[in-house]
């Protein structure tokens, strides 16, 4: 039985859906989570935040009875705690095991680099989910875990040679967080290993606009040093001050020699 979280939920038996009512699907969803026994109170205090405990304790007990009508065993249940039966396998724990092999740069894992594992790191955690503040946690924890991952999956690639999947690993990552000058800048790299300048020098481009539009602000040093030579790579504009009135003058010894109404970059 497995029980897939990324992207969407479905909990399958032998590749065949099993139908499961909405309560019940959170229920399970927030006990694979923990990946931990919760006990009751927790539980529906954590589920139902915003009723009085009788009633959360209600809504669990309807939503415990609703997930045995699947015809098959996914809560192990006591008289205090409630867990996820063992025998399911969650997705997004073993998409977090690997993603924690990417980040260990000592060890090699060839193993994992793989499109499947792109794919997987391209996910988010139930994404149509946003309205519960339980998910909005395991989300954030996750989005950031599968962008570093991505990252190292890129710098794995392109220090292997297998370039065009490198770029194709940091155009996931781009994609999943457009303002992140780290993904910009492994794709960059990518790029100018395969030997595309202009590729890369296209991918800061883009990094720039993005920033500039969304935040006003310039790439940084670091991702400006990997244009390639000749390339377009603008310096940041002067900074515009408001004139002063002559009574506030810089004092004597003070650098004047920026030009009027700017200072220098």
């Amino acid at each position: 039985m497995t029980l897939r979280l990324l992207k969407s939920f479905a909990l399958s038996v032998d590749h065949k859906r099993v139908p499961i009512s909405s309560s019940a699907q959170r229920l399970l969803a927030f006990l694979a989570l923990q990946n931990m026994p919760r006990s009751r109170t927790y539980v529906a205090g954590t589920l139902w935040p915003d009723v009085t405990a009788s009633r959360a304790n209600a809504n669990l007990r309807s939503s415990l009875w609703r997930a045995t009508r699947t015809g098959h065993q996914v809560i192990d249940a006591s008289a205090q705690e409630l867990a996820i039966c063992k025998h399911i396998t969650v997705d997004i724990h073993a998409a977090a095991t690997r993603a924690h092999r990417l980040l260990d740069m000592s060890h090699p894992c060839d193993d994992i680099l793989t499109t499947q594992m792109r794919e997987d790191l391209s996910a988010d955690l139930l994404p149509e989910w946003s309205e519960n503040e339980w998910v909005l946690v395991e989300q954030e924890q996750y989005h950031e875990l599968r962008l570093y991952a991505l990252e190292a999956m890129t710098e794995r690639l392109t220090a292997a040679g297998r370039h065009g999947e490198a770029v194709a690993a940091g155009l996931a990552a781009v994609r999943a967080e457009p303002l992140r000058e780290s993904a910009h800048r492994v794709l960059m790299n990518a790029h100018l290993a395969a030997g595309n300048r202009g590729a890369a020098l296209r991918q800061y481009e883009q990094c720039r606009r993005v920033l500039l539009d969304e935040l006003g602000l310039e790439p940084s040093p670091t991702l400006r040093n990997l244009v390639p030579p000749g390339g377009a790579a603008p310096e940041p504009p002067a900074r515009r001050i408001v004139s002063r009135p002559a009574s506030d003058a810089p004092a004597q010894g003070t650098d004047t020699s920026a030009p009027a109404g700017t200072v220098p970059a």
